[in-house]
């Protein structure tokens, strides 16, 4: 059975929930993503940022990314997958919660991120399109 850790990217990089958006900007500019999971002081994941979050919600709206800081941009209780639950699992929760990449945690530590990419690069080709139609639904 393939499990998430299995997949995943190791080594995410968080970005500080104290952090400003311009912070984590940058991050995602110098690590070439476009989302980030929100650490908070305590080293637990906060929630997730997007690019998009940056710029349709703070941006957009008339805010200040200098000022506005990560954390008051994370939405909710962030979705994740634990290490060793199956792809399937993962899949599956891609598919119920309608993201496209999932914090990979082992305990309470963030050991990596899933990507629908990387989920689809390990599938046969024949498969790869009903798997970004699934987790893409409106």
């Amino acid at each position: 059975m393939t499990k998430a850790r299995d997949l995943m990217t190791p080594g995410a990089e968080c970005v500080g929930e104290n952090e400003t958006l311009v912070d984590a900007a940058r991050k995602m500019r110098d690590l070439d993503v476009g989302a980030l999971p929100i650490c908070g002081e305590d080293n637990r994941l906060k929630g997730m940022v997007t690019d998009r979050d940056i710029v349709v919600r703070c941006i957009a709206e008339g805010g200040d990314p200098a000022t506005a800081t990560a954390g008051q941009f994370g939405q909710g209780k962030p979705v994740t997958i634990g290490a060793d639950d199956s792809i399937e699992e993962a899949l599956k929760t891609m598919t119920e919660h309608q993201v496209r990449r999932l914090p990979v945690i082992d305990g309470h530590d963030l050991v990596g991120m899933l990507a629908q990419a990387d989920i689809a690069r390990s599938m046969p080709e024949h498969a790869t399109g009903d798997t970004v139609q699934d987790i893409s639904q409106p």
